[in-house]
């Protein structure tokens, strides 16, 4: 699992919402949520953006760590 998603996860968590509840307060599909929290890499980052805003968060370009 990439960091997003598990920040996206565990925010979601933290904040009691399911993630069809997350899904509906963010304008998001819930299958969009779903494969974001899996760290699907083909997601789109506007609306990861748009996930991220929920908890005052962006993603920006920068390097990819290699581990």
């Amino acid at each position: 699992m990439n960091k997003i998603a598990e920040f996206i996860k565990k925010n979601r968590r933290a904040a009691g919402l399911t993630q069809e509840e997350f899904a509906i307060r963010s304008g998001l599909g819930l299958r969009f949520v779903r494969e974001l929290e899996q760290g699907k890499e083909t997601v789109r980052m506007d609306k990861v953006n748009i996930a991220l805003a929920m908890f005052d968060m962006e993603a920006v370009p920068g390097r990819k760590d290699r581990q």
